[in-house]
């Protein structure tokens, strides 16, 4: 398929947190949740940041339970148990509830239709999220980079990707809604990107230029690419 300024696609792939659902219905949900572990969420978040910065590793989930244990002064063993059940576990009761952004489904079904690949390409273990809203019986691969072993933006979780499906980057758009991760990652391995942005760029009609659409309705970006 042939989209004017971008050239040939043949899949399109997406972000899951933020992207297929608003971040605000977990917060709330999540709220008496993060207070009884704000200090491991905290330190949590410290070794995030500092695993989005390193290469691929072939031992992810070693590493990350080894890095949180310093902080919490804990055995990697008994770190990685609280991991699975304040982070992994803990929080996929909360997507029970959570409904997916307005016309997500449909869009998924066009792309479908149209004979378009589609991917889901999460930092989260995509099984955290139940049934993915009745999304995947619509997707060509469903993958978490803590699996393959290198958080976004590291382009090598999108090469894999591209890869599995069977897809040359270039004709790959990726769908996110981080500007650091998710367009920066996705540029970063030759694939075009899509935006999905905050409500304040469009009230202040701020598109992204670094992206090469932004949209804030997925009946915008369905029409954008089967244009």
């Amino acid at each position: 398929m042939n989209i004017p300024g971008l050239g040939k696609i043949e899949a399109v792939a997406f972000d899951i947190d933020g992207t297929l659902y608003k971040q605000w219905q977990l917060h709330i949900r999540m709220v008496l949740h993060f207070c009884r572990y704000n200090q491991f969420f905290m330190k949590y978040g410290f070794v995030r940041n500092e695993m989005h910065r390193m290469e691929r590793l072939e031992n992810f989930w070693e590493v990350q339970a080894e890095c949180l244990a310093r902080r919490i002064h804990r055995s990697p063993e008994e770190t990685q148990k609280l991991l699975t059940d304040i982070v992994y576990d803990g929080l996929s009761v909360y997507f029970e509830t959570i409904p997916c952004c307005r016309y997500v489904p449909e869009t998924f079904k066009a792309f479908h239709e149209a004979g378009l690949k589609i991917a889901l390409l999460s930092d989260f273990p995509p099984e955290q999220k139940g049934g993915l809203w009745g999304l995947r019986k619509y997707c060509d691969a469903i993958l978490g980079t803590e699996d393959i072993g290198a958080l976004k933006p590291d382009p090598y979780s999108f090469l894999f990707m591209a890869e599995k499906l069977n897809v040359i980057p270039e004709h790959v758009l990726y769908v996110g809604n981080s500007i650091k991760y998710d367009v920066r990652g996705a540029k970063n391995a030759g694939m075009k990107s899509a935006f999905f942005e905050p409500l304040w760029r469009k009230l202040f009609h701020c598109p992204l230029k670094e992206a090469d659409f932004s949209f804030s309705d997925y009946r915008q970006l369905q029409n954008f690419v089967l244009q």
